[in-house]
C-alpha cells in the first residue's frame, strides 16, 4: 500500500489492513514488518480488541485443522525422510507430470518423438544455453534439486545411445556472449539439431519483471543461425 500511495506509514497500512479484513502479512526478511504495528494501533484506539480477536480466530482454527499443535507422535509425516521423498515410485510420478505438461505447438513433419532405433548412425546436435546447464532448468520458488536426480536435454539424450555434439552458444540465459563460429561449426556437422532457448531466473523472477517477450540477449541470433 505505501507503494501506492494508498498509505504513508506502516502504522496505517497495519490499520487499514485489519480494518479492511486482511489477518495475514507476508513480510520475509523484514524486521519491522507492517503488522508489528498493531500493538501501537490497538492503544490508539484505531482497531480494536475485538476486531482483532475476528481476525485471529480463523488463523489459529486452520492451524489447529492443520495439527500444527498436535504431538509429533500424531503427524504421519514426522517419520518420512528424503529416501521416501526421492523413492523410484516418487521419481517416476513427478517425471508423469512433467511429461504430461508439456505443450507441443507444431510438430512438422511429423519429427517426433524422437526413438534410440531412429537415430542409429545420425548425428544430434544439442545447443543453447538450456541445454545442459541444471541450475537454469528449474523456475521461481523450486525446490533445491538433488544433482544425481537432474536430467539435461544433453544428458537425457545421451542415454538413448545417440551420436551427441554439444555447444552451448552461449554460457547463460542472458547470453550476452555468443561463441557463433562455435554454433555453426556443431549444427553444421549434425543431422538433427535441438535448440534449447528460455529465459529462467536470470531473467526474470517474482519482482523482477521483462519488460517484453523476447527472447534474451543473442538467443533469436543463436536460433536463426541454427536454422540458416
Amino acid at each position: 500500500m505505501l507503494g501506492h500511495h494508498y498509505t504513508h506509514t506502516f502504522l496505517e497500512t497495519a490499520v487499514a489492513s485489519v480494518n479492511a479484513g486482511c489477518n495475514l502479512e507476508l513480510s520475509y526478511g523484514m524486521r519491522n514488518n507492517v503488522f508489528m504495528h498493531i500493538p501501537q494501533a490497538l492503544a490508539m484506539g484505531n482497531i480494536t480488541l475485538q476486531m482483532l480477536r475476528d481476525r485471529v480466530r480463523p488463523l489459529f482454527y486452520t492451524r489447529m485443522r492443520l495439527g500444527e499443535f498436535d504431538p509429533p507422535a500424531m503427524n504421519p509425516y514426522s517419520s518420512l525422510d528424503l529416501s521416501v521423498v526421492q523413492s523410484p515410485e516418487h521419481r517416476n510420478l513427478s517425471l508423469e507430470a512433467a511429461i504430461k505438461s508439456f505443450v507441443l505447438l507444431k510438430n512438422m513433419p511429423g519429427t517426433l518423438p524422437l526413438r534410440a532405433q531412429d537415430l542409429s548412425g545420425q548425428r544430434l546436435a544439442v545447443v543453447g544455453p538450456f541445454a545442459d546447464n541444471p541450475r537454469v532448468l528449474f523456475g521461481d520458488y523450486a525446490p533445491v534439486p538433488e544433482p544425481q536426480y537432474i536430467y539435461t536435454p544433453r544428458r537425457g539424450l545421451e542415454m538413448l545411445g545417440a551420436n551427441i555434439s554439444f555447444t552451448a552458444g552461449c554460457s547463460e540465459p542472458r547470453c550476452q556472449r555468443y561463441s557463433r563460429a562455435e554454433l555453426v561449426r556443431v549444427v553444421g556437422a549434425a543431422d538433427i539439431v535441438l535448440i534449447c532457448l528460455g529465459t529462467g531466473v536470470d531473467v526474470e523472477t517474482e519482482a523482477k519483471d521483462r519488460s517484453d517477450l523476447s527472447l534474451p540477449g543473442h538467443q533469436l541470433e543463436l536460433l536463426q543461425d541454427a536454422v540458416q
